[in-house]
């Protein structure tokens, strides 16, 4: 039994992911849902069976250059420890995805509060991904933690999109700063600060316009919104979590890739993980970029916005494994 399989033979720690195990249902069972059945079936291991493994995990989204080093960290255990038998890979698939993830690095997705003064977090990424609603959710869980929370409109591009934050600040219980469609966001989010800081707010939650067309303009418009927000809270640092559906699987990446041009991300939201077959875009993400999952949505409901954990999240994918 490798050591991830030793840590979820406690009956606790498999409680507290349940709610990953019901989330990721439709990865397991669509794309992963072949994995134990091939294992169990196949009589030696072989490069037959690792064409199998490279082709369920390229189904779940986990990306064809990650499987790749995926699959030869597979190979290496194998071949260091003289493994013989294709069901003793359930403990070594899961094992490597742990370490694949975590890279030797103690991962940190908590968000970064400022001890003393305002924390400010802003929102990033293309319209649709549910960034608005994401907000929202955190409002609710941050003021479930007992912390006070404003939200600022900043996407002023989408009428749409100042209207959804209201609805979700009327929820919540929380106040949205806001100003008419077409207004310059920049001035929206002084706004903002400004009154957070006045009413001594704990965390300002700042939604943005995602709007890809233009690189260019992309990039101009968050570095003066960075701008201001460093200038307004004296350089303290703060929050860029880029929202991903993971409904789109290696389009989110690439979404993933050209935000990390234009602004610093310090961590992703990843909605819809409970809507796709796709939830290995989890492991692409961080092997790619290097980027954190620090959110993750499970649901519609408010409280569906789960903190991200890499062992409840491998258990979503791999409970077969564990039955």
């Amino acid at each position: 039994m490798g050591l991830f399989s030793k840590l979820f033979s406690n009956k606790e720690k498999r409680q507290k992911a349940e709610k990953f195990k019901i989330g990721m249902m439709k990865t397991r069972n669509q794309s992963l849902s072949s994995l134990k059945d091939i294992l169990e079936k196949s009589k030696k291991i072989d490069e037959d069976l690792y064409s199998k493994l490279e082709e369920i995990f390229i189904m779940a989204d986990i990306g064809v250059d990650t499987v790749v080093e995926f699959v030869e960290n597979i190979r290496q255990t194998v071949k260091n420890n003289k493994i013989e038998k294709p069901l003793d890979l359930e403990n070594i698939i899961v094992d490597q995805m742990f370490e694949l993830y975590l890279k030797n690095e103690v991962v940190n997705t908590n968000i970064r509060y400022n001890k003393e003064g305002l924390t400010v977090i802003l929102f990033v990424g293309v319209n649709g991904t549910g960034k608005t609603t994401s907000i929202g959710k955190l409002a609710h869980r941050i003021k479930n933690e007992g912390k006070s929370v404003m939200m600022a409109a900043g996407d002023t591009f989408r009428a749409g999109a100042i209207n959804q934050l209201k609805v979700f600040g009327d929820r919540v219980g929380v106040e949205v700063v806001a100003k008419d469609a077409g207004s310059d966001p920049s001035s929206v989010i002084f706004d903002a600060i400004k009154q957070a800081k006045q009413k001594n707010i704990d965390v300002l939650l700042i939604d943005t316009a995602g709007r890809l067309q233009n690189k260019k303009n992309l990039m101009m418009e968050l570095e003066k919104i960075n701008r201001i927000i460093k200038r307004e809270t004296n350089n303290q640092s703060f929050e860029t979590y880029l929202v991903i559906d993971a409904t789109t699987g290696q389009n989110g990446l690439s979404q993933a890739q050209i935000f990390s041009e234009v602004t610093e991300i310090t961590g992703i939201i990843l909605t819809k993980l409970d809507g796709t077959a796709k939830g290995g875009i989890v492991l692409a993400i961080r092997n790619k970029l290097g980027i954190p999952i620090s959110f993750v949505g499970l649901g519609e409901k408010l409280t569906d916005l789960e903190y991200f954990d890499i062992e409840d999240y491998i258990y979503g994918l791999f409970s077969d494994f564990f039955e």
